[in-house]
């Protein structure tokens, strides 16, 4: 429902207030049946897939709905998009090789839709109040924003990867007969 808000934000902008409460309300509901399942005992292998592709698809959806909102250039939407799955599967790195799973770094998923919410709605204040120019410069407010994701991204990106390459250098360190 967020990634329509954003498709079709350029013909209704209210839908801008909309897409990212849309957002928060999925973040919450994921955290929620995090909560639930760690409670429960319920954490598991098989719960872990099912419980983060879903995500990870509505992560897609999301930034491509602003890829084709017609308020930005294509190519930002799905720059955002492809660091914002990278971001959640170099996470899921650490985990994959024995570790735990890495969360750090500036833009994780919260973070993201802290982000696209605060474009979105200083793109529908400039609709209303600079006659409809979304533009910032040569950029509109939301390929801005785009931009800031994916810089945090990349940032997020190498510190997961520094933490889970330090994880792994400590744990083969210990294994070694002394």
């Amino acid at each position: 429902m967020a990634a329509v808000c954003f498709w079709r934000a350029r013909s209704c902008p209210w839908f801008l207030l909309l897409g990212p409460a849309l957002c928060y309300l999925r973040l919450w509901y994921e955290m929620l049946d995090d909560r639930v399942a760690a409670t429960s005992g319920k954490v598991n292998c098989r719960r872990e897939i099912l419980d983060d592709l879903p995500g990870r698809i509505s992560d897609i959806l999301i930034f491509a709905g602003v890829a084709h909102s017609g308020l930005n250039a294509i190519a930002s939407g799905y720059w955002a998009a492809m660091l914002a799955l990278l971001t959640a599967y170099v996470g899921l790195f650490g985990q994959a090789v024995g570790g735990r799973r890495e969360s750090g770094g500036l833009m994780a998923r919260p973070w993201q839709m802290v982000s696209l919410h605060a474009g979105a709605w200083l793109t529908l204040a400039m609709i209303w109040w600079n006659h409809g120019d979304v533009h910032w410069g040569r950029l509109t407010v939301l390929d801005w924003t785009c931009l800031v994701i994916v810089a945090g991204c990349v940032q997020t990106i190498r510190v997961r990867l520094e933490r889970i390459l330090d994880a792994l250098r400590n744990k083969n360190a210990g294994s070694r007969p002394g």
